[in-house]
Order: structure tokens, then sequence, then C-alpha cells
């Protein structure tokens, strides 16, 4: 089960990781086996692909879309908080609203995602 204080934490350091930038710290929080779904991927990537599954080709990924987005930058508009999920709501560097809802292992890694854009 999930706490309050685990959510708000780590949608805080998820959010200044992507903030600086910083890839490393990004993938941190992900298993090696994670899946990550968004609509953005075939747009980056321009392949038709929805999702990407391991790591290594979330770090092609998120690599490749932060190259291409010089500007982005998220701001917490608000964090939702499950069983063995969370959502973060934010606005991104184009004004548009996100909602990314992650899904935890018992080790406290996301082993899936999925971002959705209004």
């Amino acid at each position: 089960m999930l706490t309050r204080d685990f959510a708000d934490e780590f949608a805080n350091d998820w959010l200044a990781a992507w903030n600086d930038r910083d890839i490393d710290r990004i993938l941190s929080h992900y298993a090696d086996h994670v899946v990550f779904h968004s609509p953005r991927i075939a747009l980056v990537m321009g392949d038709g692909a929805a999702s990407v599954t391991g790591k290594a080709a979330l770090r092609d990924y998120w690599t490749k879309a932060l190259s291409m987005a010089r500007q982005l930058f998220f701001t917490l508009d608000d964090v939702l908080v499950g069983s063995d999920a969370l959502t973060i709501l934010y606005t991104n560097h184009r004004e548009e609203r996100v909602a990314e809802t992650f899904i935890f292992d018992g080790h406290g890694e996301v082993v899936r995602s999925i971002a959705a854009y209004r």
C-alpha cells in the first residue's frame, strides 16, 4: 500500500529530475523491465509505437525526446494515491495538462507507466 508521504516524495523528486534534465535520476525510479505508454512515443520515435519496454529503450526514447524539447519544464498540479499506483497531474512547458500514472512493484520501482495528455 502506497502512502501519501511516498507519493509526494516520488512526485517531487520525479518532477525535479525532469526539470533538471537528469536522465539517470529520472530512470532511477523505474524497474529494468518497465513498460511505458504514451502517445508521444510515436511522434518522437517516428515508428508508430505506443509503448516502450525496458529501461534501455526508455533511456533511448527520453534522451531523444529531451533533445527535441529544450524548454521542457513540468509544474506539479496534484498527486493522486492508489493502493499500488499513483497519478501525477502536471502542466508541461506547452501548457498541456498531463496525467501520468505509475504502477509500482514491491520494491518501490515503477513497472508500468501511462501518460495521458489533454
